[in-house]
């Protein structure tokens, strides 16, 4: 199975559900695809761990961000670029939207109504089950529908993004995994596909699965770390097939 992303992507959730590390890994993925991919930094809220920290990596591969004005780029401003609104009205083959995380987050998207109106767009819900607000369906939900309130949009499917960062096991990707699927049941969207670290990837059953996995390199690391080079290689940014 493959993900099948074309048109415009929003890629929301609250904060800590990783959802800036899945829409940059999302991204390369579809570039080694052959898929044209452009980005939008609509994070306008949170100065840390945006998509921009890894706009020289995503533009050595041919990937556009599209960013604020490099005045305001560090600044933490609701500053809206008018380069983002044009990118909208004429998208590339995959055009995605990282907004910020929470309700106050995403209440940018609501400025974007008109070019949004006249598009057909798919909005996600990036759900990490060990995050505080998002460990139980109920606060799932919640969740789901204090964004769609905000930015007056309809979450359309949900990314398994289960992990304990660094202290993540195979376990823990089961468990995830277990805890997105019910929530799909639960509330009707799809499970467009989960996401797994690429070390851990060798190890994995993918027999478990029933949706595509992405595989993850992080690249939004404290100062002490190093992102992992998005390179290519036999695990690298290819959606991973489950065996028939």
């Amino acid at each position: 199975m493959e993900i099948n992303l074309e048109g415009i992507v929003v890629i929301s959730g609250n904060y800590g559900s990783g959802k800036t590390e899945v829409s940059i890994n999302l991204a390369v993925n579809r570039k080694r695809a052959g898929v044209d991919v452009r980005v939008a930094d609509l994070d306008l809220v949170n100065p840390y761990f945006r998509t921009r920290e890894a706009r020289g990596a995503l533009s050595d591969l041919g990937i556009e961000v599209v960013l604020p004005p490099g005045k305001y780029l560090y600044a933490d401003l609701p500053i809206l670029s008018p380069a983002i609104a044009g990118m909208i009205r004429q998208p590339s083959q995959l055009t995605l939207l990282d907004a910020g995380g929470d309700d106050a987050g995403v209440t940018v998207l609501a400025a974007l109504a008109e070019p949004l109106r006249e598009k057909k767009v798919r909005m996600l819900q990036v759900v990490n089950p060990f995050r505080p607000f998002t460990d139980s369906v109920q606060g799932c939900l919640k969740m789901r529908d204090e964004i769609e309130k905000a930015s007056k949009m309809t979450i359309t499917g949900i990314i398994g993004n289960g992990n304990l960062i660094d202290e993540t096991e195979l376990a823990d990707i089961y468990k995830g995994y277990d805890f997105v699927k019910a929530l799909s049941e639960e509330s009707g969207l799809p499970l467009e596909f989960i996401t797994i670290a690429s070390e851990l990837l060798p190890k994995a059953d993918m027999k478990y699965f029933s949706c595509p996995a992405l595989p993850i390199k992080r690249q939004l690391v404290p100062p002490w770390k190093k992102a992992v080079p998005l390179t290519p290689g036999n695990l690298d940014f290819k959606t991973l097939k489950l065996k028939t």
